[in-house]
């Protein structure tokens, strides 16, 4: 079985995400695609996060956090649970670097828990109910100029 990756329609591994992916030029989501999930997973998890912003802001800024069921619930639906992030905002926040251009990185897990967790919820939060039960990892990268 292949490994577990991420890819993207909108930019290539390490690339340049497009402007109108940016929170001040249209704040549109990136699709991020999922390749050879583990079959006992029970959640995914998706955190997108700016490292190079600990030189700018002092912190790791946080741009999206989600996790979706993989159970289907009664209405043939994926539940999908979406974070708070850096912004203030539940939902993606788009790349916005203050000073320079910026590494965003997309990180995908594979959980083999059920993650009691309400919509608005923090990366710390989502951490520590992920804790012990990641049973697969995978990550995108891309960049971002002002």
């Amino acid at each position: 079985m292949s490994e577990f990756s991420l890819s993207s329609p909108d930019f290539e591994e390490g690339g340049e995400i497009p402007k109108k992916f940016g929170y001040k030029h249209g704040n549109m989501r990136p699709e991020i695609n999922f390749h050879n999930f583990p079959e006992n997973a029970i959640y995914s998890v998706l955190i997108m996060d700016d490292p190079d912003a600990m030189s700018a802001v002092g912190k790791v800024w946080v741009h999206w956090l989600m996790c979706r069921s993989i159970a289907i619930d009664e209405e043939d639906s994926l539940p999908l649970l979406i974070g708070k992030n850096d912004f203030g905002e539940i939902g993606y926040g788009g790349p916005a670097p203050p000073d320079k251009r910026h590494t965003y990185i997309f990180k995908a897990y594979a959980v083999d828990t059920d993650l009691d967790l309400k919509i608005g919820y923090s990366k710390q939060e989502l951490e520590d109910a992920m804790k012990g039960h990641i049973i697969a990892e995978a990550k995108l990268t891309g960049t971002f100029a002002p």
